[in-house]
């Protein structure tokens, strides 16, 4: 005989799927987990000619001299401030943040083919690239970079336990058939050239954007069209990848040419990016032109910055709405307000000679939203 209960009364309720694990199809969707890099065990990367070219003068010069060294400790504590000021307000912006293991980057470590030591962790944007719910490990072009996802490994594990796909491209030889013996930075006005061969593919994460089923890519010393080819064909018809072509003498990393912020909008640098030479797929969508950067008055932070002026770009959006940018660069702040956004000023001018700011520090694990097309 049945007994008849009342509604919701010892009736099993459907549980609600857990969310995925790793889950990020564009650049803006409203961010809900992320990892943010480590300056521990910062090492000044090994001498060899893709760092050099891809470095400021002084940093060429430290290479020779202290190699395989600690940064100094009047870097890192700046730094250091300004990188747990950034944890603090993405925690408080409800964003859960993971991060690397600490790592002694002294250490030597060889292939049967050369040797090097370490780098750093500061920039999980290059050497993990989340493309929906597939987080692929990068050949990265920098031997002293060969294990850096290593540090990564407890966060992939966990990732691939629960339902995340997780995958390696292939690991690079980067044997001296990889780099051009001849190769120098192009002067103004002469034809672009890049110090990698198509030996074997290789690239960083960081020279890609994304847009849902479209990425944006850029070229460069430490990304290679093999590398390009290999994506694309790893992604397969559900992709599409377009290469956008900067006027960069050193090229390395797209977000400081090109940053999508939202549907339809895109940031462009207007030094690197003629907006007349767009792919295509960006006709319909507003070019947002950077403004010109504020000066660094530290003369300091402008001679050891790895990276250039246009680090003002290098944004995290946090929901299509909020954009973490620089404190320091009010131009930026400014424009974002114009644009419609709401900016969210954040310290992080002190990681730059470590290799970036916002966008650089960090990986997007997750966000919440589906894989859509966004061009025509």
């Amino acid at each position: 005989m049945a007994v008849a209960q009342e509604p919701g009364i010892g009736v099993a309720e459907a549980a609600e799927p857990a969310a995925p694990p790793v889950g990020s199809h564009n650049e803006w969707d409203p961010l809900e987990e992320v990892v943010v890099g480590r300056l521990e065990g910062a090492t000044i990367p090994s001498d060899h000619p893709v760092v050099t070219c891809n470095v400021p003068p002084w940093a060429a010069r430290l290479q020779g001299l202290a190699a395989g060294f600690r940064y100094p400790r009047v870097l890192i504590e700046r730094a250091q401030q300004e990188l747990d000021g950034f944890i603090t307000l993405l925690e408080s912006l409800g964003i859960t943040v993971t991060r690397p293991e600490a790592v002694d980057h002294r250490q030597r470590f060889s292939t049967p083919d050369w040797s090097s030591r370490g780098f750093c962790n500061t920039c999980p944007r290059d050497c993990l690239l989340v493309v929906g719910d597939e987080i692929i490990e990068t050949p990265m072009a920098w031997p002293c970079r060969y294990f850096e996802t290593h540090s990564y490994r407890p966060l992939l594990k966990d990732w691939f336990r629960r339902g995340g796909r997780w995958t390696a491209a292939p690991k690079p030889q980067l044997t001296d058939e990889l780099f051009d013996a001849d190769f120098r930075i192009p002067r103004p006005g002469e034809p672009m050239r890049h110090i990698l061969t198509e030996f074997e593919p290789v690239f960083d994460a960081a020279d890609f954007v994304r847009a849902g089923r479209d990425l944006f890519v850029t070229r460069s010393n430490v990304t290679n069209r093999m590398g390009v080819d290999w994506l694309r064909r790893h992604l397969g018809p559900g992709y599409r990848i377009h290469e956008i072509e900067s006027r960069c003498r050193t090229p390395m990393h797209i977000d400081t040419t090109l940053m999508p912020l939202a549907p339809g909008k895109v940031l462009i640098n207007p030094e690197y990016v003629d907006p007349d030479r767009l792919p295509d797929a960006l006709a319909s969508w507003d070019v947002l032109v950077a403004p010109e950067p504020d000066p660094i008055p530290d003369r300091m932070l402008k001679v050891t910055s790895m990276c250039g002026k246009w680090l003002s770009m290098n944004v995290l959006v946090i929901d299509g709405e909020r954009v973490i940018a620089d404190r320091h660069h009010t131009g930026m702040l400014r424009a974002l307000e114009r644009w419609g956004f709401e900016p969210v000023p954040c310290d992080l001018l002190h990681y730059a000679p470590f290799g970036g700011s916002f966008h650089c520090a960090t990986l997007d694990v997750r966000r919440r939203g589906t894989l859509e097309s966004y061009v025509d």
